[in-house]
């Protein structure tokens, strides 16, 4: 454990010498970068500008704006929350961004980090002549990526599932936040069953997809997250093989759906050798994301 001197924090004074302060004593410790920056300076801001709820975009001239001793303890407690219990940067600030929108989030619902944000930000075009109107997002966590399918795209509705309702109460939290109430509804439920009977132009989906070897092997900053969103069996396909399975009934005659099986996307297509699976490209990188059309998800149940 690394220890953080909470008097020298005392003595500080204002706005950036803490950003320094946090970024030289971050670059001291051994935590893990992955849940939103990949750096120590990015993470000293984040941290210090989260905790003083001040946006990424805030005037520089503020960086000279003395703190008041509240603050500095606050500050001083959030670096040692991230350095000595490896808390992720959002768990601390209580925010994330996700396609552009600032969310809520806390440790009942993983932190997003999909590159499917890129999609949405798109409408998912070229996929789509016209946006989806009806959107399922399976395993929906912190109700991240069905929100903002209906903040970029008004005319849709869209149904958020998630058989966990911690990660429920974070989604629906965010829905009213967001004023979304109207276009997006949350169903507690073990992937399709909530939902029985509807059909949707599109299925979006980032399911628990880590494997057992990888679960073993994460930093411990990714343990804070539940690990009912991450784990799924042996080869990390427990989750994606029901989703495929009855992707098909829930889709209409020419709907998509969107999968994200991260590091699995091998062992995926060896499990089905018969599919010719879509995988995506992003400009933002990102990788393990398929698209399969109704009529090839047909092929499986004949």
């Amino acid at each position: 454990m690394a220890r953080i001197d909470t008097q020298q924090g005392m003595e500080l004074s204002t706005i950036l010498d803490f950003v320094r302060w946090t970024f030289s004593t971050l670059n001291q410790s051994d935590i893990y970068y992955g849940h939103g920056t990949d750096n120590a300076w990015d993470e000293a801001f984040a941290l210090v500008l989260g905790c003083l709820s001040l946006p990424p975009d805030t005037d520089t001239q503020l960086f000279q704006a003395n703190l008041t001793s509240i603050e500095k303890e606050t500050l001083c407690s959030a670096l040692d929350k991230r350095i000595n219990q490896r808390l992720p940067l959002a768990y601390i600030t209580n925010t994330t961004q996700f396609a552009g929108i600032d969310f809520y989030i806390d440790d009942r619902a993983l932190i997003p980090r999909s590159p499917i944000a890129e999609l949405i930000e798109n409408n998912f075009s070229p996929w789509f002549i016209e946006p989806p109107k009806n959107i399922l997002d399976l395993c929906t966590g912190g109700g991240c990526i069905a929100l903002a399918c209906a903040m970029y795209n008004p005319d849709a509705c869209v149904d958020g599932v998630d058989i966990s309702s911690d990660a429920l109460a974070v989604a629906q939290l965010n829905n009213e936040r967001l004023g979304l109430t109207e276009q997006v509804t949350f169903h507690q439920s073990d992937l399709y069953q909530a939902v029985t009977g509807n059909r949707y132009d599109l299925i979006l989906t980032n399911p628990p997809y880590v494997d057992q070897e990888d679960m073993d092997n994460l930093p411990t900053e990714y343990r804070h997250e539940p690990e009912l969103a991450l784990a799924s069996g042996a080869d990390g396909l427990d989750c994606a093989r029901e989703i495929i399975s009855h992707a098909a009934e829930h889709l209409t005659d020419d709907g998509v759906l969107i999968l994200e099986v991260g590091n699995s996307a091998p062992a995926l297509g060896e499990a089905y050798p018969g599919l010719e699976f879509m995988w995506l490209e992003f400009e933002r990188g990102g990788a393990g994301v398929c698209m399969l059309q109704r009529e090839q998800l047909l092929k499986l149940s004949n």
